[in-house]
């Protein structure tokens, strides 16, 4: 039970698992040795919010929780760079970063024990507890409060997503568990639902392992206890499948942060012989909806939610956000709670009073084989006045002209590219996005 009125930091048996993996004891961090390191943390914080830079998924979370019973704020910043962290703490501090190093030493007089009063912290709902940060993937990175309220309410629905797809048993019986392996950092609004929220609040242990190439994910999930989920995105993912290796099964898959192609669907789920779910969400409103994309073109909705499609974007509201929030994606909702993603509104462009989206060209361009990666955008005026399509793409092996053909067979001849940049690799960051002056800097300098 809460030891003080508000909602729950953790939930469960102080028994059970929290944290599995290297730096761990043998058997894991049970969440009684969790919140023990988590209540020392607390007095030691000091004041002002916090900006937790922790890679070690144990530190991350510890310090995350710390900061909560500290009724202290966790800034996330779009990116772990020297000049992003300092943009975020000028713009919104006081604030302390804390490192590994930093958390490890704090922790090294942490009690092993003590007397268990049988009460769980609580934190009050409409406590500010996280500080988002846009990617900037569209624009500069823009900040998003996020209550206590509101994390526990996206938690237990990602939880539920999860568990529909988990074979039995799973974690709706009783004393189902399951483990997590995650290539996003932690510092990632995906990656604080997936790899924080949900150790934190349902019967989920988190492994301190973050592969990024795939042997080390072969190795992670060997080293997972069932049923595993790996949450990964599109760009990771295209790299686990092309690897060729054979890997343990996870019981399922989570994708997001990018578009899924229906063609990369399917072959993660020959790869990894397990189902694959594509989460849909944002930093402004976390996970809203899902899909299984090999064989579902339309989204679940997720419960709570209500969506109110306009020319401007979508407004999704639920009683746990402080106020509706406005997405700049045109989504489509039927009558069963479904929704179809229509395109981003800056998507959206017309050329010779034509129509179509950017998504759906660089779709097309990741669906050509031996494209490796690829972004689409729009050049400035030509001559004639009008915005042509240019496209940045990593496929060593396929000439333009293959290009060219293979995309006549799916676009309009005016959505063609008319310049195409080779390049060894995009400058994405470690979630997959791509920001669009990133983007818009390799045609000035190409």
């Amino acid at each position: 039970m809460s030891g003080s009125a508000g909602l729950p930091l953790l939930t469960g048996p102080l028994s059970r698992t929290l944290v599995r993996g290297p730096g761990t004891p043998r058997e894991g961090l049970s969440a009684a040795a969790f919140l023990l390191q988590a209540r020392h943390l607390a007095g030691q914080l000091g004041d002002g919010d916090v900006v937790n830079l922790c890679l070690d998924r144990g530190h991350f979370l510890v310090t995350f929780a710390a900061a909560m019973l500290a009724g202290r704020r966790t800034l996330l910043p779009p990116s772990r760079a020297v000049e992003a962290v300092a943009a975020i703490v000028a713009r919104h501090g006081p604030a302390t970063t804390f490192s590994d190093d930093q958390v490890a030493a704090m922790l090294a007089d942490a009690p092993a024990s003590a007397a268990d009063d049988g009460l769980l912290p609580g934190i009050p709902g409409d406590r500010i507890v996280a500080v988002g940060f846009t990617s900037g993937s569209t624009g500069e990175p823009t900040s998003h409060a996020k209550t206590w309220r509101s994390l526990v309410a996206c938690s237990l629905a990602n939880a539920a997503m999860i568990r529909a797809v988990l074979p039995p048993p799973h974690p709706g019986a009783e004393g189902g568990s399951f483990s997590i392996v995650a290539t996003v950092p932690s510092q990632h609004m995906y990656g604080i639902e997936m790899a924080v929220l949900l150790p934190l609040l349902a019967p989920a242990a988190i492994s301190t392992r973050q592969p990024l190439f795939a042997q080390d994910l072969a190795e992670a999930l060997a080293a997972s206890s069932a049923p595993c989920v790996l949450v990964t995105t599109p760009v990771h993912l295209r790299a686990f499948v092309a690897a060729g290796l054979s890997y343990r099964p996870p019981a399922a898959i989570v994708s997001a942060t990018a578009p899924l192609s229906v063609e990369l669907a399917e072959a993660a789920e020959r790869c990894f012989q397990a189902p694959l779910i594509e989460a849909f969400g944002s930093t402004e409103t976390c996970i809203i909806g899902h899909r299984r994309t090999a064989s579902e073109k339309l989204w679940h909705l997720h419960a709570e939610l209500e969506l109110d499609c306009s020319g401007q974007g979508t407004r999704v509201s639920a009683p746990h956000y402080r106020q509706p929030v406005l997405l700049p994606d045109q989504l489509r909702l039927s009558a069963d709670r479904r929704f179809q993603v229509e395109g981003r509104c800056q998507d959206l462009i017309e050329i010779a009073g034509k129509r179509a989206s950017l998504a759906a060209i660089n779709a097309h361009l990741l669906a050509v084989p031996g494209v490796l990666d690829a972004a689409a955008t729009q050049a400035g005026t030509d001559g004639s006045g009008v915005r042509r399509i240019q496209v940045a793409v990593v496929a060593p092996e396929v000439e333009d002209r293959q290009l060219l053909q293979a995309l006549r067979r799916h676009l309009d001849p005016v959505f063609l590219p008319r310049r195409i940049l080779r390049l060894e690799r995009l400058p994405r960051n470690d979630v997959g996005k791509l920001r669009h002056s990133d983007l818009m800097a390799l045609f000035e300098d190409g």
